[in-house]
């Protein structure tokens, strides 16, 4: 059975991770972005460069949207639509409110085309690797058509329910690592308070029961050894107003997210919103927290 043709809609960090995983594994990869597709990049990828939507739409099977925000998931679901895109299956990995993609869904349904919410967990080296995480929300044929593409970037794939389920499972999930972050710094400080030194601090964190993998992995960044960013602080903030939106249109008090919000824009005014995420706790570790 031939492997279904793959167009990747947003080539920033995620969508190009993507694009140049399922081109190395032997998918056939159309890309478009807002603001083109440069030949010299295509190339890199390994993929061809659609010059616009439509064109995108014609060159694939499976559509995989890879964007900033809610706005821009509407807008490019409903400009995919103006195609007439029978028989596509659209798969959106943004972090995004559980509800956007289910606005589109009669309409779509109308049109023959299926759609399918899978954020991701992991950043563009863990798609690179073929081990970031996938919570995908969506009827269990549309799953089970995606799953091979999703097998090639992943190798924590969970159906998790109805459309719209995975974008809140992803959201529940960024709020543990949220706690995660805001727990740390905490910890930082009052032992800092308390007397210990910065080195025995993270000693004894990063081999506690509590240490996570995630922590663990930002104690480069953490320990000032590098300026690599995984994930900025200005996606952080970007993802918890989603949360924040969910949260209050169901009613869900959020204090820990509330108070975790405050250290990431507190980092960001001071200069470091493109920094990732574990400057938060190397700013505490600093005693600029």
């Amino acid at each position: 059975m031939s492997k279904e043709r793959i167009g990747i809609v947003g080539l920033g960090r995620m969508g190009s991770a993507m694009a140049e995983r399922l081109a190395g594994q032997g998918f056939t990869v159309t890309g478009w972005s807002r603001s083109g597709v440069p030949q010299q990049k295509a190339s890199a990828l390994g993929i061809a460069g659609a010059t616009n939507l439509a064109a995108l739409s014609a060159a694939s099977d499976i559509i995989i949207l890879a964007l900033l925000d809610d706005a821009a998931v509407h807008a490019v679901v409903e400009e995919i639509a103006s195609a007439h895109p029978g028989g596509r299956l659209i798969v959106d990995t943004s972090t995004v409110s559980p509800e956007t993609l289910r606005a589109h869904q009669t309409v779509m349904i109308e049109q023959d085309v299926a759609l399918l919410d899978a954020p991701i967990a992991g950043g563009p080296e863990m798609l690179l690797a073929g081990t970031a995480g996938f919570y995908i929300g969506g009827t269990d044929q549309d799953f089970r058509r995606f799953e091979p593409v999703a097998g090639v970037l992943s190798n924590r794939i969970l159906h998790v329910g109805k459309l719209g389920d995975g974008a809140s499972a992803k959201l529940v999930n960024n709020m543990m690592l949220m706690g995660l972050w805001q727990t740390m710094k905490e910890a930082i400080e009052l032992g800092g308070e308390a007397g210990l030194s910065s080195d025995k601090i993270i000693e004894i964190l990063s081999g506690s029961p509590a240490a996570s993998p995630a922590m663990k992995s930002r104690l480069p960044v953490i320990l000032g050894q590098t300026d690599t960013v995984g994930f900025p602080v200005s996606g952080v903030l970007k993802d918890m107003s989603v949360v924040f939106e969910v949260a209050a249109r169901l009613g869900v008090p959020t204090p820990t997210i509330d108070a975790a919000c405050q250290s990431f824009r507190q980092a960001a005014a001071l200069g470091h919103s493109e920094a990732d995420l574990g400057t938060v706790v190397r700013l505490a570790l600093e005693g600029k927290g």
